[in-house]
């Protein structure tokens, strides 16, 4: 069990007791858990891998936001100001996932779906040429990138891996470059340690 800290100068501290320091001690890859110098992607393969464990969890709802949210993260990223835009989410989506699906879903209707579902939590966008996307889930049969009575379906676990390989394929082709290297370090990640000056001694999303 953890003691809890105390506050002292605007720094919450979270103790270990004396037993168990040794043991938490070898989970630190480095201090406060900052990525090391070498490591631009190690933060968004972390979001990539929880969309793929949600999908094996069964935890659709979760896998999918998430995976719809990455072309913006990408787009955010590969921008100069750190800023992201419909316009850009729909060219990151249609250069690097649109063409596993043969015409049937492009960047301008993947983003209206995102905005529906995640704003509003419907799957049907009034400007879409759909009139609802289904997304289908496990049952022994696989229906993908079909047009039913005007709507899409899509199978759930193939559109989210297709975005999570398509995200891997893109930052192994961008995180070398400078603009990737300036935003990355404002971009989400878990710190073992805490985030100095703020709370330490206990992991923390910042």
């Amino acid at each position: 069990m953890k003691n809890l800290g105390i506050c002292r100068g605007g720094i919450l501290r979270v103790g270990w007791p004396s037993h168990q320091a040794k043991s938490k001690a070898p989970h630190a890859k480095t201090a406060y858990g900052a990525p090391g110098p070498q490591c631009y992607d190690s933060a968004v393969q972390d979001l990539l891998q929880q969309i793929d464990l949600g999908l094996r969890a069964n935890l659709y709802y979760l896998s999918l936001m998430s995976a719809l949210s990455v072309p913006d993260m990408c787009a955010a990223l590969s921008s100069p100001n750190g800023q992201t835009s419909g316009a850009q989410y729909a060219a990151w989506f249609d250069q690097y996932v649109a063409p596993k699906y043969c015409g049937n879903l492009d960047g301008q209707t993947c983003y209206q779906f995102r905005c529906s579902l995640i704003h509003q939590g419907t799957t049907q966008h009034p400007g879409s040429q759909y009139s609802r996307i289904i997304f289908m889930e496990p049952s022994g049969h696989i229906f993908h990138n079909n047009v039913i009575n005007g709507a899409l379906n899509i199978d759930v676990r193939i559109f989210c891996r297709d975005v999570t390989a398509s995200a891997t394929s893109w930052i192994t082709a961008n995180q070398n470059t400078a603009t990737y290297r300036q935003n990355y370090p404002r971009f989400i990640q878990r710190y073992p340690n805490g985030i100095p000056p703020y709370i330490v001694g206990a992991p923390v999303i910042g």
